[in-house]
């Protein structure tokens, strides 16, 4: 913590929120920060790879910090991120006394909050979030390939099996993400990404948006999908690119390397309802 100038007189590992590691910190002061691990192996939203991944994410972290004069964003504190190792980074941010949402809740009232953001002259580090699927390769070749053994595991030759009985609609819903892809507006602002409930803070002053490493260029219904607002075709097209980046990364982890356990189990059952769709 000696980049912040903070001496911990104690550290708490939080098991909150979902990839990224937290602790709450208490410095010698008595304040109390929350310091987030980022696993870049594992943050392809951020960049493919790394290195990408860590440029990605320094971009995200610097623009939360150039937005922090609304006084919905919790943004990072002093640099916003520093390298741990080869494949790891911290950031710290304020700790906020609040409570959240989870993210299946129904959405909530941060519809106003997105008004403003939306209207926010865009820092330059902004990064561009392209609508394009990361991974439909994966998708595709999966497609191609459900008429021989998948080896990755226990999951890997079920999920084979229940692709294959659902392939054709599947190629379907990929189709119809090409014709919304190409009829996207070009009106691109700046977006959260993902403020769904898990994602606001609600404290005694206020909503706080969180989490701002999905923060992105893109049209406002990136944003507003979330809420079922925004112009139908768009609305759409977010909705299933999110349902459908879910199933690209449920195939990778069943064709690759991979146990029982219960977050497999849990995935399993993501899958399952994503492809029955």
């Amino acid at each position: 913590m000696r980049a912040w100038g903070l001496t911990p007189a104690d550290v708490e590992y939080l098991p909150v929120g979902f990839g990224d590691h937290h602790w709450r910190v208490t410095d010698e002061t008595g304040r109390r920060w929350f310091a987030t691990v980022a696993d870049l192996a594992a943050k392809p939203h951020n960049g493919i790879g790394v290195a990408a991944a860590r440029d990605g994410l320094r971009r995200a972290m610097d623009t939360a910090a150039a937005l922090a004069h609304l006084d919905f964003v919790l943004a990072p504190a002093g640099d916003p991120l520093v390298p741990l190792g080869d494949r790891h980074a911290l950031s710290v941010f304020p700790y906020v006394d609040g409570v959240s949402g989870d993210f299946g809740d129904p959405p909530g009232d941060v519809g106003d909050l997105l008004a403003t953001l939306h209207r926010q002259p865009p820092p330059p580090s902004t990064p561009l979030a392209g609508p394009a699927l990361p991974g439909r390769a994966t998708l595709d070749r999966a497609l191609v390939e459900t008429d021989r053994p998948w080896t990755g595991g226990p999951f890997a030759e079920p999920a084979r099996d229940l692709l294959a009985r659902h392939r054709p609609g599947l190629r379907r819903r990929l189709d119809e993400f090409d014709r919304l892809l190409a009829a996207l507006p070009a009106d691109l602002v700046v977006t959260h990404g993902e403020p769904h409930p898990g994602n606001v803070l609600r404290t005694g002053h206020g909503r706080l948006l969180v989490d701002w490493d999905t923060v992105g260029l893109a049209v406002p219904e990136r944003d507003l999908w979330w809420l079922g607002e925004g112009r139908p075709p768009a609305v759409e097209f977010y909705r299933l690119r999110w349902d459908l980046d879910d199933l690209s990364v449920f195939v990778e982890q069943f064709r690759a390397p991979h146990t029982r356990t219960a977050d497999t189990e849990q995935a399993w059952d993501g899958y399952a309802d994503l492809v029955a769709r």
